[in-house]
């Protein structure tokens, strides 16, 4: 699952705000925003900001594949 699914999820858990609406909340316009979501382009900062417009945490973790132990 791409993080732009993964955003969409939030946004439905968070009482259905729209993608327009965390546009906004990230000083972009819902344009630029809805561009970045088609390409699934985010990167570790903006993913943060995203976080935190959503009330949530955002964890990027390397997770070894052998022990499924986080890193």
């Amino acid at each position: 699952m791409g993080m732009a699914e993964k955003i969409r999820i939030a946004l439905i858990k968070r009482n259905n705000m729209s993608e327009a609406e965390l546009a906004r909340k990230l000083d972009t316009t819902p344009q630029n925003f809805n561009s970045k979501m088609k390409r699934d382009n985010f990167t570790e900062k903006e993913l943060v900001k995203i976080a935190n417009a959503l009330d949530c945490d955002f964890k990027g973790e390397f997770v070894d594949k052998e022990t499924g132990e986080s890193l």
